[in-house]
């Protein structure tokens, strides 16, 4: 299962499946990702997600996307860091339950951004090794994966990492 890194807007990722974003607890649009989202997808988003919120760090929910050019966005909680620990394992679960959520949809595609690794200020090469370690042992083999990532200096490091 090759991983894609790319970066630039995860609201127009037309050819895929699903989006993740990086949500609040209240699945209510804010900064970041999950502003832009909420943007993106319209006012129907919000009134999707009201039923299923709160989740906690770790956990992810699945709505229709709406106004996105894709069928699903997947919602996950990543851990404040130094606030929501062991935030570690917090990180890699919010990574495995969106994973679980796509193979329980039969999605074949979906994509990423650097889950924590902006407003909850976890350290930027620390998130990339979780979430690359993490898709690589719990993606489906047919699952194509983009990380959909914020910045060049985003992109050098998640590429780092993969040995790229």
């Amino acid at each position: 299962m090759p991983i894609e890194l790319v970066t630039g807007d995860i609201t127009d990722q037309s050819d895929l499946d699903a989006v993740v974003n990086a949500a609040n607890a209240q699945l209510m649009p804010g900064g970041g990702v999950a502003g832009a989202i909420h943007r993106a997808a319209g006012s129907e988003l919000a009134e999707a997600c009201q039923p299923l919120a709160p989740i906690e760090p770790g956990q992810a929910v699945i709505t229709p996307a709406f106004n996105l050019p894709n069928d699903w966005v997947i919602h996950v909680l990543g851990p404040r860091y130094g606030i929501d620990e062991p935030a570690d394992r917090l990180l890699a679960d919010a990574y495995t339950n969106a994973l679980r959520l796509c193979r329980k949809k039969s999605l074949k595609s979906v994509g990423f951004p650097a889950i924590s690794a902006g407003a909850f200020g976890y350290p930027l090469k620390e998130a990339a090794e979780i979430a690359l370690r993490t898709v690589r042992e719990s993606a489906p083999d047919d699952l194509q994966v983009r990380f959909v990532l914020f910045d060049e200096k985003t992109l050098g490091v998640f590429r780092e990492i993969c040995g790229e």
